[in-house]
């Protein structure tokens, strides 16, 4: 079986809907490039469709009916979002999951720190990167800062044209000959990931001691701090800040096929799942879009997907629908019905040694589905059914949507996993269904148009079909 390049059987009408999907995806990249970024922007989103907090809701014991859309929350890095169906909740949900952390920096709790008229932020890295492909680029800095009196602070600093970005430095070629003879996990260790942040020093005033003279750029970046976010630098130990790549998802190609962008796995499937529920005024089963944290490190904590937020956030769902007990709530999730939508590696012609062509996934051709994942032996894996693959061709099928099954890679090459396991862990059907994108977990993803437009298309139809 072949999948065809898709490009050419689109109408005029629907190459215009293709370009302006692909215009607010671009949008909901630059605005959430953290966890916390993209709950924001779902939530208004949301909001902008009618949608209600569920907290607010059942806090006013209020009770919902088919046709409701609520949206809930978790520590602002997670969120889920429903439209009730007509049917009871015990038959299942249909359910679209995705991860919106995406590889990054970390700035570590004690970061600060002046070496040679520099000044510095130390780093520890999060999810799988090549740490060579962060040096020498512009570099943003966002996150929040928590005050020790409960005052939070956002911080964006290196995306608008007119902040100052910064950089981790590299070694000159003329005098790099050890470190290029270095394997490429060590060609940067992580400890050398310091983010230079600055490099005039504070103007001394008189009386001040020894001490002071040999930090005084340090002291000029705390006072930068103090005045534009009223932060000392013990503040540090109570902030969330992720360096990230500076600047907009840009169109990639003379042709404007492609998005060049940091973030796209997953927030490629996080911003497709989101447009689809969006767009779903009813159905006859509960529609949900699940978006979660901590998938690039294992899914772990109180804002992953191992967390218990999603089944308590569907019990206090049961109990503002009046059909709430244990039993149901297991009914619904075991009932339920999953797309756990998350990138899939693209065939990369420079690089087709790794990959397995007749079971490859291709930019251009549609929406991926892997039956499994894992490693090797399928280590790791969720391995879907035969009979819940069936009944998504023929759904996709029907929906004239275009899609395309793959593998990560040739069987001994390695492999990845997603959430997809976790959910299965309550009896429901699920499959790792997502988009290719080639330069995975690099600072800059590239991805296809067309599939970001087919990608709603086939959600859209799976809320409503599965």
């Amino acid at each position: 079986m072949e999948n065809k390049n898709i490009w050419n059987k689109y109408s005029e009408e629907e190459e215009k809907e293709l370009v302006q999907l692909n215009e607010r995806y671009k949008s909901f990249l630059d605005h959430g490039k953290t966890e916390r970024e993209c709950v924001t922007e779902a939530v208004a989103m949301a909001e902008a469709r009618g949608y209600r907090d569920l907290d607010g809701i059942v806090m006013r014991g209020e009770k919902l009916s088919a046709g409701d859309k609520v949206y809930a929350v978790n520590m602002k890095k997670s969120i889920a979002l429903f439209v009730i169906g007509s049917r009871p909740l015990a038959d299942g949900m249909n359910i679209l999951g995705a991860h919106i952390d995406s590889p990054r920096l970390d700035i570590k709790q004690n970061p600060l720190f002046e070496d040679t008229d520099f000044a510095y932020l130390d780093t520890h890295y999060y999810g799988g990167i090549k740490k060579y492909q962060w040096v020498a680029s512009p570099l943003a800095l966002h996150g929040v800062v928590v005050k020790k009196d409960g005052t939070v602070v956002n911080v964006s600093i290196g995306e608008d044209e007119s902040d100052p970005v910064f950089c981790i430095t590299d070694l000159l070629i003329h005098l790099a000959g050890e470190q290029m003879s270095k394997k490429a996990s060590v060609v940067i260790e992580g400890e050398d990931l310091n983010l230079l942040v600055g490099s005039r020093p504070l103007k001394k005033t008189e009386g001040e001691g020894e001490k002071k003279e040999k930090e005084l750029v340090k002291a000029q970046v705390l006072s930068i701090l103090k005045e534009k976010y009223g932060m000392e630098e013990e503040d540090f130990l109570s902030a969330e800040l992720e360096v990230v790549p500076a600047g907009k998802a840009r169109d990639c190609g003379l042709d404007r096929s492609m998005i060049l962008a940091y973030g796209q796995d997953d927030r490629i499937c996080a911003y497709t799942s989101l447009a689809a529920i969006l767009d779903t005024e009813k159905a006859e089963k509960t529609s949900c879009c699940l978006l979660v944290d901590k998938e690039e490190i294992g899914s772990v904590g109180a804002t992953g997907m191992t967390s218990r937020f999603f089944e308590n956030t569907v019990a206090e769902l049961l109990q503002c629908v009046g059909q709430y007990c244990e039993l149901t709530l297991r009914r619904c999730l075991a009932h339920s019905r999953m797309l756990s939508s998350d990138v899939s590696a693209g065939y990369d012609p420079t690089y087709a040694s790794v990959f397995e062509k007749k079971n490859a996934a291709y930019l251009g051709r549609g929406m991926s589905f892997n039956k499994f994942t894992g490693s090797r032996g399928k280590s790791g894996s969720n391995d879907a059914n035969a009979e819940y693959i069936a009944a998504l061709r023929r759904i996709f099928d029907e929906a004239g949507v275009a899609f395309q099954t793959a593998e990560l890679g040739k069987v001994d090459v390695g492999g990845g996993g997603t959430i997809a396991y976790i959910l299965a862990e309550y009896g429901m059907e699920v499959i790792d269904s997502g988009l290719p994108v080639l330069n995975m977990h690099a600072m800059y993803e590239l991805s296809s148009k067309a599939d970001v437009y087919e990608a709603v298309r086939g959600y859209k139809a799976f809320l409503q079909k599965a």
